[in-house]
């Protein structure tokens, strides 16, 4: 071959090696930008062992993928915790809060309280969820038999800054019109407080505040019932109907927990809700948009293979109460909601046939 000829070959691969380069710097900006264009957010929930937690595991299955985001559940101490990391942390754009706990947020802001106007003003709802039961354990040889007798025993009401805390103080303060004396209370996480309850019987009383069937009570052996029992709640009352101003009568179910019943409990209940941030920014808004358009398209697969307290949400948004607000952005789509027929099909045909013979295929 002449020099002219392998000149020539020379700058044709040096021109094809130069084009390669060039196409490959062009699309890996591409490629880069397609991956960040999926949102990465997080929503904070509760204990590792509550409801609040696969709830929100179901959400970044079910519902995030469609709106293109990559959505992390993230466990904590409860929904007081979650207001403060959903107004300041990173990543943060959902979170699951207890409506009593929202409440008393708003009622320290309305009272002056400067950090907690601070931390609740901007917190917008996307919709109520479910009712929580809240459960009152005791030691199976205990004389208590009901919520209302309380009022002078050892409480356990879970750890400070948590859901549970703030819903057991409260409701506490409502039945007896008093807090809970300082010598009586203990704020150890639930595993922690039913030790001390069978153990060494520092506390009297445990309050869990979880929607059933709680993982907690669900996984206790049959056994517990030589152990432990749960408290009735009487809405006739005295102490119940005060109680009832805030909080909601509810069922425990004895096919929730078969292990510790042997029948129905009547209990009392706290409102779920799934909240938000008035984000003003275009992307922000976008991603929550189509959150809510998945979250619609979506539901009937959540109710039929989320957890079971899927079934009991309505998407339909009530009256909120006064210094309450839902999301602009999400609200315009999930006040327009029509489930998507192909999804309903889809999830009909996962059903079983047990239970499509048996008639509960949702």
């Amino acid at each position: 071959m002449s020099r002219r000829s392998l000149a020539a070959l020379f700058l044709v691969v040096m021109w094809g090696l130069l084009a390669t380069s060039s196409l490959a710097a062009q699309t890996r900006p591409r490629a880069a930008a397609h991956s960040a264009s999926k949102a990465q957010y997080k929503i904070v929930t509760a204990s590792e062992r509550g409801t609040y937690i696969q709830i929100g595991r179901d959400i970044a299955k079910f519902v995030a993928p469609a709106a293109n985001i990559d959505l992390q559940a993230l466990p904590s101490a409860g929904s007081s915790e979650n207001v403060e990391r959903l107004r300041y942390e990173q990543g943060v754009k959902l979170a699951m809060v207890q409506s009593d706990v929202y409440q008393a947020f708003l009622d320290l802001a309305k009272g002056g309280n400067t950090d907690a106007r601070t931390k609740i003003r901007p917190l917008r709802v996307i919709m109520p969820l479910y009712n929580e039961e809240i459960y009152f354990i005791v030691r199976s040889d205990s004389p208590l038999n009901f919520v209302h007798e309380i009022k002078d025993a050892k409480i356990n009401v879970g750890p400070l800054r948590s859901g549970t805390a703030m819903s057991a103080t409260t409701i506490y303060r409502q039945m007896f019109g008093a807090t809970i004396p300082e010598g009586k209370v203990s704020y150890n996480t639930n595993e922690e407080a039913l030790v001390k309850l069978i153990g060494d019987k520092t506390i009297d009383v445990v309050v869990v505040v979880a929607g059933q069937p709680a993982k907690l009570l669900v996984d206790m052996k049959p056994e517990a019932r030589q152990l432990v029992k749960l408290l009735k709640f009487d809405p006739n009352d005295p102490a119940g109907k005060a109680a009832l101003k805030t909080y909601f009568p509810a069922t425990v179910r004895e096919s929730s927990y078969p292990s510790l019943l042997d029948r129905d409990l009547s209990a009392v209940a706290v409102k779920a809700f799934l909240v938000t941030y008035d984000y003003k920014d275009a992307l922000t808004s976008t991603h929550l948009s189509a959150f809510a358009r998945s979250l619609c398209q979506n539901f009937p697969q959540l109710q039929a293979q989320g957890h079971p307290k899927w079934r009991e949400v309505d998407l339909r948004l009530p009256e909120l109460g006064r210094g309450w607000s839902y999301y602009p952005v999400t609200e315009r789509v999930l006040r327009n909601c029509t489930p998507d027929p192909a999804v309903k099909a889809k999830t009909a045909a996962a059903c079983t046939q047990q239970e499509r013979i048996l008639g509960v295929c949702k």
